[in-house]
Protein backbone atom coordinates (compact mmCIF):
# COMPACT_ATOMS: atom_id res chain seq x y z
CA UNK A 1 0.00 0.00 0.00
CA UNK A 2 1.26 3.55 -0.91
CA UNK A 3 0.16 6.04 1.98
CA UNK A 4 -0.06 9.57 1.23
CA UNK A 5 -0.66 12.08 3.84
CA UNK A 6 -0.89 15.95 3.49
CA UNK A 7 -0.87 18.37 6.07
CA UNK A 8 -1.70 22.26 6.19
CA UNK A 9 -1.11 24.85 9.01
CA UNK A 10 -1.89 27.92 9.69
CA UNK A 11 -0.91 30.00 12.35
CA UNK A 12 -1.89 34.12 13.80
CA UNK A 13 -0.36 35.55 16.41
CA UNK A 14 -0.22 38.69 19.00
CA UNK A 15 0.61 40.13 22.20
CA UNK A 16 -3.35 39.66 23.34
CA UNK A 17 -4.21 36.39 21.37
CA UNK A 18 -2.99 33.56 19.22
CA UNK A 19 -4.88 31.30 16.80
CA UNK A 20 -3.64 28.11 14.96
CA UNK A 21 -5.22 25.76 12.27
CA UNK A 22 -3.92 22.41 11.39
CA UNK A 23 -5.74 20.01 8.92
CA UNK A 24 -3.81 16.52 7.82
CA UNK A 25 -5.46 14.53 5.65
CA UNK A 26 -4.23 10.65 5.13
CA UNK A 27 -4.57 8.18 2.24
CA UNK A 28 -4.15 4.43 1.61
CA UNK A 29 -3.64 3.70 -2.06
CA UNK A 30 -3.42 0.19 -2.38
CA UNK A 31 -0.91 -1.45 -4.89
CA UNK A 32 -3.02 -4.61 -5.43
CA UNK A 33 -6.64 -4.29 -5.76
CA UNK A 34 -8.06 -6.41 -3.37
CA UNK A 35 -5.54 -4.37 -0.63
CA UNK A 36 -7.33 -1.92 1.43
CA UNK A 37 -8.02 1.68 0.81
CA UNK A 38 -8.99 3.84 3.57
CA UNK A 39 -9.19 8.11 3.62
CA UNK A 40 -8.52 9.89 7.55
CA UNK A 41 -9.16 13.17 8.39
CA UNK A 42 -7.75 15.52 11.36
CA UNK A 43 -8.62 19.18 11.78
CA UNK A 44 -7.28 20.78 14.99
CA UNK A 45 -7.92 24.36 16.23
CA UNK A 46 -6.30 25.94 18.75
CA UNK A 47 -7.22 29.74 20.35
CA UNK A 48 -5.68 31.44 23.18
CA UNK A 49 -6.97 35.03 24.35
CA UNK A 50 -5.12 36.77 27.23
CA UNK A 51 -7.31 38.40 30.10
CA UNK A 52 -5.31 40.55 32.50
CA UNK A 53 -2.21 38.95 34.03
CA UNK A 54 -3.51 35.21 32.46
CA UNK A 55 -4.03 33.35 29.45
CA UNK A 56 -7.20 31.80 28.65
CA UNK A 57 -6.33 28.61 26.34
CA UNK A 58 -9.05 26.89 24.28
CA UNK A 59 -5.67 24.20 23.68
CA UNK A 60 -7.77 21.56 21.74
CA UNK A 61 -10.72 21.37 19.19
CA UNK A 62 -10.30 18.50 17.28
CA UNK A 63 -12.12 16.33 15.06
CA UNK A 64 -11.11 13.29 13.43
CA UNK A 65 -12.79 11.25 11.52
CA UNK A 66 -12.06 8.15 9.25
CA UNK A 67 -13.39 5.64 6.76
CA UNK A 68 -12.35 2.38 5.60
CA UNK A 69 -13.24 1.09 1.72
CA UNK A 70 -12.92 -2.30 0.86
CA UNK A 71 -12.14 -5.81 2.70
CA UNK A 72 -11.31 -5.43 5.88
CA UNK A 73 -10.07 -7.72 9.09
CA UNK A 74 -12.55 -7.00 12.38
CA UNK A 75 -8.94 -5.77 14.39
CA UNK A 76 -8.90 -3.01 11.52
CA UNK A 77 -12.02 -1.69 12.70
CA UNK A 78 -11.80 2.27 13.96
CA UNK A 79 -12.12 1.78 17.91
CA UNK A 80 -14.13 4.79 19.61
CA UNK A 81 -13.48 5.27 23.36
CA UNK A 82 -10.21 5.73 25.42
CA UNK A 83 -7.92 8.30 26.46
CA UNK A 84 -6.96 9.20 22.98
CA UNK A 85 -10.43 9.41 21.57
CA UNK A 86 -13.83 9.60 24.11
CA UNK A 87 -12.42 10.32 28.00
CA UNK A 88 -14.75 8.58 30.46
CA UNK A 89 -15.15 5.21 28.99
CA UNK A 90 -12.90 2.45 27.87
CA UNK A 91 -10.49 1.80 24.66
CA UNK A 92 -13.05 1.00 21.99
CA UNK A 93 -16.12 0.90 24.41
CA UNK A 94 -18.20 3.11 22.83
CA UNK A 95 -17.95 1.78 19.15
CA UNK A 96 -15.93 0.14 16.28
CA UNK A 97 -17.00 0.77 12.76
CA UNK A 98 -15.52 0.98 9.12
CA UNK A 99 -16.20 5.19 9.62
CA UNK A 100 -15.74 7.49 12.91
CA UNK A 101 -16.27 11.01 13.56
CA UNK A 102 -14.56 12.15 17.41
CA UNK A 103 -14.54 15.90 18.14
CA UNK A 104 -12.56 16.73 21.63
CA UNK A 105 -12.89 20.43 22.95
CA UNK A 106 -10.66 21.43 26.07
CA UNK A 107 -10.39 24.46 27.91
CA UNK A 108 -7.35 24.99 29.74
CA UNK A 109 -6.44 27.72 32.52
CA UNK A 110 -3.27 28.86 33.97
CA UNK A 111 -3.25 27.84 38.36
CA UNK A 112 0.11 28.86 38.72
CA UNK A 113 3.32 29.27 36.75
CA UNK A 114 3.45 25.26 36.71
CA UNK A 115 0.20 24.20 37.27
CA UNK A 116 -2.77 24.58 34.79
CA UNK A 117 -6.82 23.38 35.31
CA UNK A 118 -8.39 21.71 32.48
CA UNK A 119 -12.04 21.38 31.41
CA UNK A 120 -13.16 19.47 28.46
CA UNK A 121 -15.93 17.38 26.66
CA UNK A 122 -15.56 14.38 24.35
CA UNK A 123 -17.84 12.83 21.90
CA UNK A 124 -17.46 10.02 19.44
CA UNK A 125 -19.69 8.10 17.33
CA UNK A 126 -19.13 4.81 14.44
CA UNK A 127 -21.56 6.67 11.85
CA UNK A 128 -23.48 3.47 11.96
CA UNK A 129 -20.60 1.36 10.32
CA UNK A 130 -20.67 -0.78 13.42
CA UNK A 131 -23.08 -3.56 11.21
CA UNK A 132 -20.57 -3.38 8.60
CA UNK A 133 -17.30 -4.77 10.71
CA UNK A 134 -17.30 -8.67 9.55
CA UNK A 135 -17.21 -11.88 11.95
CA UNK A 136 -20.71 -12.63 11.16
CA UNK A 137 -23.48 -9.76 12.30
CA UNK A 138 -22.68 -6.88 14.17
CA UNK A 139 -19.79 -7.49 17.21
CA UNK A 140 -20.24 -4.13 18.52
CA UNK A 141 -23.66 -4.93 19.17
CA UNK A 142 -23.30 -7.93 20.42
CA UNK A 143 -20.56 -6.56 22.88
CA UNK A 144 -23.03 -4.14 24.39
CA UNK A 145 -21.50 -0.86 22.88
CA UNK A 146 -23.72 1.85 22.00
CA UNK A 147 -22.31 3.44 18.66
CA UNK A 148 -22.04 6.69 19.93
CA UNK A 149 -20.74 8.05 23.58
CA UNK A 150 -20.29 11.30 25.44
CA UNK A 151 -17.82 12.50 27.93
CA UNK A 152 -16.81 15.00 29.86
CA UNK A 153 -14.72 16.43 32.84
CA UNK A 154 -12.16 17.79 34.33
CA UNK A 155 -8.33 17.63 34.55
CA UNK A 156 -5.11 19.40 35.89
CA UNK A 157 -2.11 19.94 33.83
CA UNK A 158 1.73 19.90 35.63
CA UNK A 159 4.58 21.43 34.16
CA UNK A 160 7.88 20.16 35.50
CA UNK A 161 11.29 19.75 33.69
CA UNK A 162 11.12 16.14 33.78
CA UNK A 163 8.19 15.93 31.85
CA UNK A 164 4.67 17.25 31.50
CA UNK A 165 2.28 15.50 34.34
CA UNK A 166 -1.31 15.42 32.85
CA UNK A 167 -4.39 13.86 35.49
CA UNK A 168 -8.23 13.82 33.97
CA UNK A 169 -11.56 12.93 36.02
CA UNK A 170 -14.39 12.25 32.95
CA UNK A 171 -17.98 11.04 33.31
CA UNK A 172 -19.66 8.81 30.33
CA UNK A 173 -23.24 9.03 29.46
CA UNK A 174 -23.96 6.45 31.43
CA UNK A 175 -22.35 8.77 35.11
CA UNK A 176 -19.15 5.78 34.71
CA UNK A 177 -16.33 7.63 36.67
CA UNK A 178 -13.03 7.59 35.42
CA UNK A 179 -9.76 8.75 36.25
CA UNK A 180 -6.77 8.71 33.65
CA UNK A 181 -2.64 9.93 34.00
CA UNK A 182 -0.60 10.75 31.61
CA UNK A 183 3.32 11.46 31.15
CA UNK A 184 4.03 13.19 28.04
CA UNK A 185 7.18 15.11 26.78
CA UNK A 186 10.46 13.36 29.04
CA UNK A 187 13.08 14.77 28.84
CA UNK A 188 16.11 12.94 27.78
Amino acid sequence: MVVLKQESQYAKANEHSFSRFTMQIEQGIPVLSKWLIFNRFKFVASKGIKLGPAFLLTRQVILTGGSIVGDMAPYQAFAIGGLGSVRGYGEGAVGSGRSCLVANTEVTFPLSKMLEGSVFLDCGTDLGSGRLVPVSGNPAMRQGKPGSGVGFGYGLRFKSPLGHFQVDYAINAFQQKTLYFGVTNLAS
